[in-house]
C-alpha cells in the first residue's frame, strides 16, 4: 500500500508541468535563479530562502491550476463566484511570485553590483 502513497501526487506533478504554459515557465525561471546561485556562490541561508521562494511559487501555481481545472469542471458558462475565485487563486500567484523576485533582487544584486 505504501508503494503507491506518492502516485497520484507524482501524476499530478508530471501532468502539471506538461500541461501548464505558466508551470513551464516558472521552472525555466526556477532553474535560472539555480544556475546563478551556485555561479554566484550564495550562502546556505540565500540558499534557504531561494528554495523556499521557488517551492511558494510553485505550489501556488499548482494550487491556481487546481481551482481553475475544478471551476471549468463544474461549468464553462460564465458564473461570478468561480470567476472570483479563479481571480483570487491568481492573485496569490502574483503575490508568491512578486515576494520571490523581491527576495531574489535582495540576494542576487549584491553579487551583481
Amino acid at each position: 500500500m505504501t508503494k503507491n502513497f506518492f502516485k497520484p501526487a507524482i501524476n499530478g506533478l508530471i501532468m502539471f508541468f506538461k500541461t501548464e504554459r505558466n508551470a513551464l515557465i516558472h521552472i525555466i525561471v526556477a532553474i535560472a535563479v539555480v544556475v546563478a546561485g551556485f555561479v554566484f556562490g550564495i550562502t546556505r541561508t540565500e540558499w534557504i530562502l531561494v528554495l523556499l521562494s521557488i517551492g511558494l511559487v510553485l505550489a501556488t501555481e499548482a494550487l491556481n491550476t487546481s481551482i481553475e481545472k475544478l471551476g471549468d469542471a463544474i461549468t464553462l458558462e460564465e458564473n461570478l463566484l468561480i470567476k472570483k475565485a479563479k481571480d483570487i487563486a491568481a492573485g496569490a500567484v502574483l503575490i508568491a511570485s512578486i515576494i520571490a523576485a523581491i527576495i531574489g533582487l535582495l540576494i542576487f544584486c549584491p553579487y551583481l553590483f
